[in-house]
């Protein structure tokens, strides 16, 4: 009798390993069908079982996250080729606006038609288009390096306190001639910095020009210590920016194609040195790698650009 119920058993867990063996099988198949489908593009879901097995179901598990790994390096990828083409574009537009006015006025020159006095204007815009046109190319290239994890800056102790009030006064004059009303609130002390300093006068050269293109009336920069950080902040009246995504300043592409139509949101949010709308992005990127920062926010209707960088103890 023991012998018969031992028999029975032995065939029920058979019978049931081979079910278990026959289910999982089955369970391997249509994952594999989801699988094909997946990469054949008819279907972007992610893989689902209809029988509980715990390592089919960590199996699926890792496939799924494998899964959005692929469609994020892809949108990645869709991002970064649109970026590339806008970024042709732009430079392609940039570079043949001041090539074409170069070109209209050495042709007007060159056929002897124009007075004295128009001859030296048209001299005298030739000369202007020229410089920034090299500005421009200045910005381009520079903005190709800062992208190159190769590239490097020669970090050493800065004196911020004794370098900014140096910058700010080359900036005296042409505040006075956009009737500006600027209050300078520095530190004393000298606040020495880990930082280049060649990328830290251009950081704050391109603030101040983009400062000088859009302000109106007063304009407020602050040096000063907080804690184990040196902080500078340049504030100005912008109440066309409330509600309007700052991060999209530091945006290359953007600031290109505001500039371009002429909007008032980004377009007057800032430029470039040589007023290509890449100033605020070289300076984010120089103050990156200074291991430092550049945010904007905004205080009521002041736009408020804030520089950090690390002090030296």
């Amino acid at each position: 009798m023991w012998i018969g119920l031992a028999g029975v058993a032995f065939g029920l867990a058979a019978a049931y390993a081979l079910y278990r063996l026959y289910a999982f099988k089955k369970q391997l198949k249509d994952l594999v069908r989801q699988l094909r489908r997946y990469h054949r593009g008819e279907s972007g879901q992610k893989l689902v079982l209809d029988w509980h097995d715990p390592a089919l179901e960590e199996l699926a598990a890792e496939i799924n996250r494998h899964t959005e790994l692929i469609e994020q390096a892809n949108a990645e990828k869709r991002r970064s080729e649109t970026e590339l083409r806008r970024a042709v574009a732009n430079i392609s537009h940039d570079l043949r606006t001041p090539l074409t006015s170069i070109t209209g006025y050495i042709q007007l020159l060159e056929s002897g038609q124009m007075t004295e006095e128009e001859g030296r204007e048209a001299i005298a815009v030739v000369k202007n288009r020229t410089i920034r046109l090299k500005s421009l190319l200045n910005d381009f290239f520079e903005l190709s390096v800062l992208d190159s994890p190769d590239y490097r800056l020669k970090l050493e102790r800065v004196q911020l306190g004794r370098i900014l009030p140096d910058i700010l006064l080359g900036f005296y004059e042409r505040m006075n001639e956009k009737k500006l009303r600027p209050q300078f609130r520095l530190a004393e002390e000298p606040l020495p910095a880990t930082a280049d300093e060649s990328a830290v006068r251009r950081v704050i050269e391109n603030l101040m020009l983009n400062t000088l293109r859009h302000a109106e009336g007063a304009i407020d920069v602050a040096l000063q210590r907080q804690g184990e950080e040196a902080v500078l902040t340049i504030r100005n009246a912008a109440p066309h920016l409330r509600g309007f995504d700052l991060e999209l300043l530091f945006n290359r592409f953007y600031m290109a194609d505001q500039s371009r139509s002429g909007s008032s949101g980004g377009g007057n949010a800032g430029t470039g040195s040589g007023g290509s709308g890449l100033g605020l992005s070289i300076a984010r990127g120089l103050m990156e790698k200074m291991d430092g920062s550049l945010r904007a926010e905004m205080d009521g209707d002041d736009l408020v650009m804030t520089c950090t960088w690390r002090l030296e103890k």
